[in-house]
Parts: C-alpha cells; structure tokens; sequence
C-alpha cells in the first residue's frame, strides 16, 4: 500500500515557486518518527543504514530521507507491522480524513491559504514539534487498544 507520494502534490494548489521536494516535508516529518522509534521494517533497515544513522543523528531530515532513499514514497513495506497499524490509524484515517495532516496543520500553525502547506520548513523545529504530537498519538492510539482508525 502506497500511504503518500511527493508526486502525488505536484500540480494544483502546489506553488510554483518552491522546490518539488517541499512534497515531502509533511510526509518526511511522519517518516522520521517512525525510524527515531524503530517502526521500519528489515528491509529499509538493511538497505539504508547509514541513512538511518543520519536520521537519528540529526543530520538528514526525514524529507531527505525520503527523497533519497525511497524515491518519495511511503510504502507499506518500509514499516514493521506496528508501523503498518499506526500509519493506517493515523496518517491514513478514514474517508478521506487523516488525523495526522490535521495535527500537522494545527501544530505547525499553517494557514488556510492553499500553498502555505507546502512553505513549512524541512528541519529539525518542524520535526521536533511533529515528534512531540506523533508521540502523544502513539500514545493514544496504543492505550485505546491500537483501533484501526484514530479520530
């Protein structure tokens, strides 16, 4: 299953005037978390050590990661089963819902003008403060006995 693609926000509402990576800040900023956490698969482990390495040292950000390693894909098969469960809970949701764009919205203070979500910051405040909510969703999700959607 394919949860996000940089590819997929090209064209639109994207604005002309950044670079196409700025698709991947949202998605790289969930993605760091779930490697800062261990939620990747064996696979992703074995292939992209030192990139890893780069995540949780603070030196690469989950856009980058990305970007370079995933060929801005989030997939299914980056992520262990926890993960997988997660992701669809939360980055998923349900009906076209996805309680983790609404987090990263709120969060992050973005406006209701359509571009400004493509003009957050790829860095390490953007991730920071992402991490914090991702954590406490985690949290949520786990202690309601991981449903299949979070609200």
């Amino acid at each position: 299953m394919k949860y996000d693609d940089v590819a997929w926000h090209h064209g639109g509402d994207f604005p002309a005037d950044v670079p196409p990576e700025a698709g991947a800040t949202h998605i790289g900023a969930f993605l760091h978390w779930l490697i800062i956490n261990d939620r990747i698969g064996d696979e992703l482990r074995e292939d992209s050590v030192d990139a890893i390495a780069a995540v949780r040292s603070g030196t690469m950000t989950g856009a980058r990661f990305l970007m370079s390693e995933l060929d801005g894909k989030l997939i299914d098969e980056d992520f262990d089963d926890e993960g997988n469960a997660f992701a669809l809970a939360y980055y998923e949701g349900h009906g076209g819902g996805s309680p983790y764009i609404a987090d990263y919205l709120a969060t992050l203070d973005v406006t209701t003008a359509p571009d400004s979500f493509y003009r957050v910051p790829d860095g390490s405040s953007t991730q920071e403060a992402l991490s914090t909510v991702i954590g406490a969703r985690y949290a949520e999700w786990v202690d309601a006995g991981r449903p299949a959607v979070l609200e």
